[in-house]
């Protein structure tokens, strides 16, 4: 997925910096993924550590990890399920009605023929839930291939905060369900749709990696239409970009973000953090290094590296733009 602040481009440099600090053999350790997004460090450590606890205040974030953090043992019989959601008849439902142009709500997010096989494809996965024909697990997996395949054909220029006023050519394609598929690991996996600090008090381990938002940009607002789609719940869409009540994080405002970390830090029951930031976040090097220098001892690891931004132009969906990642180090004394 197309996803801001992803750690796709960054895993070598952060499990490099990991294995420096923790050691290369991490089998008997436990990760934590606090802000796991789309989970993509989680799932870079599952098959190397104990267990992953994955944890996001989004609840597209909580299907994702449920699939691809929680699901560790294989599951039957995914194929058949996929080629039968992929051969429903497309239906008018809730997307169709107020995320596509078809639907009269003059948005324009998806296709009219993607809104309602979203629809149809969304409403057949609850129903076999209900019906007990398929597990939690299976559930999971179904939810988090619709999620990705649906982002695939969003008429969007990678966020959801505002759709495109033509679709452009990956939005006039048909949806294509593709399977989620996810590593089988012989241990358990822990995922929570919580806020982070207020779990923290709750689990323990040995590698806490902290990726939290690194300015005011809301995640609940920018990716509303994933929560939309997970849930499948009844709402009034506010506004011209269909907008739901959505989560604000305390990370994402100047006022409350030092007050919020410092309390991470403080009541982390974790040997080793690891904290992914960058130049252009709300708190600088020297406030994260203050507050993470009172508890153990400190270190900084950082590197240039291309990131994506969305753009605004339909012709040119992102553009690359350079940034210093910073990864801050502490061992908890």
């Amino acid at each position: 997925m197309n996803y801001i602040g992803s750690k796709h481009k960054l895993f070598s440099f952060i499990r490099k910096t990991v294995y420096s600090v923790a050691g290369k053999d991490l089998s008997n350790m436990v990760f934590c993924d606090l802000f796991a997004g789309t989970g993509i460090v989680g799932r870079g450590f599952k098959k190397e550590v104990k267990s992953v606890i994955a944890n996001d205040l989004e609840y597209y974030s909580y299907v994702l990890n449920q699939n691809y953090i929680g699901n560790h043992q294989p599951l039957k019989d995914t194929q058949k399920l996929i080629q039968e959601l992929s051969a429903l008849t497309p239906i008018l439902g809730f997307v169709f009605k107020n995320y596509c142009l078809g639907g009269k709500s003059e948005r324009q997010y998806f296709s009219d023929e993607n809104g309602m096989a979203i629809d149809a494809i969304r409403l057949q996965i609850e129903k076999w839930l209900s019906q007990k024909k398929i597990t939690q697990n299976m559930y999971f997996f179904l939810l988090a291939s619709l999620l990705e395949s649906a982002d695939k054909i969003a008429n969007t220029a990678s966020v959801y905060g505002a759709y495109l006023k033509h679709l452009k050519p990956s939005a006039q394609k048909p949806l294509v369900l593709k399977a989620a598929e996810f590593d089988t690991t012989k241990n358990q996996q822990f995922v929570f749709n919580e806020d982070s600090n207020s779990l923290i008090y709750k689990i323990e381990g040995d590698i806490l990696y902290l990726d939290p938002p690194y300015n005011a940009r809301q995640y609940g607002a920018n990716y509303h239409l994933l929560n939309t789609i997970a849930k499948y719940d009844s709402f009034d869409p506010k506004g011209k970009t269909g907008l739901r009540d959505y989560n604000k994080s305390q990370y994402c405002s100047k006022r409350s973000v030092i007050n919020a970390f410092e309390e991470l830090i403080k009541e982390a029951r974790f040997k080793y953090i690891f904290l992914s930031y960058n130049n252009e976040g709300l708190m600088s090097v020297k406030d994260v290094k203050t507050i993470m220098s009172q508890y153990g001892k400190y270190d900084l690891q950082s590197t240039n590296y291309q990131r994506f931004k969305a753009d605004k132009t339909e012709k040119r969906n992102h553009k690359a733009d350079k940034t210093e990642e910073y990864l801050h180090i502490l061992e908890k004394s």
